[in-house]
């Protein structure tokens, strides 16, 4: 099943090793916006200890990106929160999503800032989705 994959989308694979070839030649992998992890067991001669840090240097871009990102995203709300002198305050991160303590009257024109302000966090190639629900808890949100 999994050269299957690989044989349906040849960039993943090719993605993997060119990733760790580069990992292991420079000792570290990047984010998108240049945060670096350093894989001291990249080049390990322990196949098991190398094997954990090549799938460490194939995550950490992707993941380490999406963290970037909501880190971006979160630094623009809250500017924007503060610019506009809201009563909206951001509470917390879970993952890929904010929490807000949203007022109701500032609902229609705050939401879709604050979503503006999450796909633009970063400049990417694809498309980012982002999806808002309120609600008066965070079960009633989803």
């Amino acid at each position: 099943m999994i050269d299957e994959y690989f044989r349906q989308y040849p960039g993943v694979k090719r993605f993997q090793d060119e990733t760790i070839a580069q990992a292991q030649r420079d000792g570290y992998v990047e984010t998108l916006t240049g945060r670096r992890r350093y894989l001291r067991d990249i080049n390990s001669k322990n196949g098991m200890i190398r094997s954990a840090a090549e799938r460490t240097a194939i995550n950490t871009p992707i993941q380490g990106t999406a963290a970037d990102m909501i880190k971006i995203a979160m630094v623009r709300v809250a500017k924007l929160l503060d610019e506009g002198r809201y009563h909206t305050r951001m509470l917390l991160q879970v993952h890929d999503e904010l929490v807000f303590d949203l007022h109701r009257e500032e609902k229609d024109e705050l939401v879709p800032k604050i979503e503006e302000a999450m796909k633009s966090a970063l400049p990417l190639s694809v498309p980012v989705v982002v999806e808002s629900g309120t609600g008066a808890n965070w079960l009633e949100a989803h």
